[in-house]
Parts: C-alpha cells; structure tokens; sequence
C-alpha cells in the first residue's frame, strides 16, 4: 500500500487523470468501509469522499493503515495484500 502511494505520488499529471488516481479513490474507498465493517458491523459505513486526485495517495494510505489496525486474521491480510496488488497492476504505475 504504500509502495502504491508512493508511486502515485510520482507520477506525472497526466498518469494521474488516465485512472491511476480513481483506481486508487476506489481500493481506498474499498479498504475504508472493510475497516468500518470490521470495527462496527451494526453501523453505517460512510463513502470516502472524492478529495481530487492529488489527494488519492493520502487517501490510500489512510484507509489502509486503518485497516491493518482492524484486522485480526491471517487470511484477511493476505487477501488486502492481493487487492492493492491487483489495483496497482490496474493503476499502470
């Protein structure tokens, strides 16, 4: 996750609008409401707000430390390591 960041970070503008930032907006979004679910299964889960697309590593980086914090089991680990995997692939960064 935040070899992620990281990178999106560094990438030009112009990779930033091609997707990179919304795919990043939407595994943040994603890691978010997992994190919230696992704390308050009985609450509402509330969407991360678009912050632009400048924001979107911030943003990433925030849900996923969230979440590591909230998980308690091996395989859900591994299953969040496979999700920011794949998001990067699809990110092209």
């Amino acid at each position: 996750m935040d070899q992620f960041a990281d990178r999106l970070r560094a990438a030009p503008q112009s990779r930033l609008q091609r997707g990179a930032a919304a795919e990043a907006l939407g595994l943040a979004r994603e890691l978010s409401a997992w994190a919230q679910r696992l704390d308050d299964p009985e609450g509402p889960v509330r969407e991360m707000p678009d912050a632009g697309m400048f924001a979107a590593a911030d943003q990433l980086t925030v849900a996923g430390r969230d979440l590591a914090v909230s998980l308690r089991e091996p395989a859900d680990v591994a299953q969040a390591v496979e999700r920011v995997e794949a998001a990067l692939k699809r990110a092209g960064i």
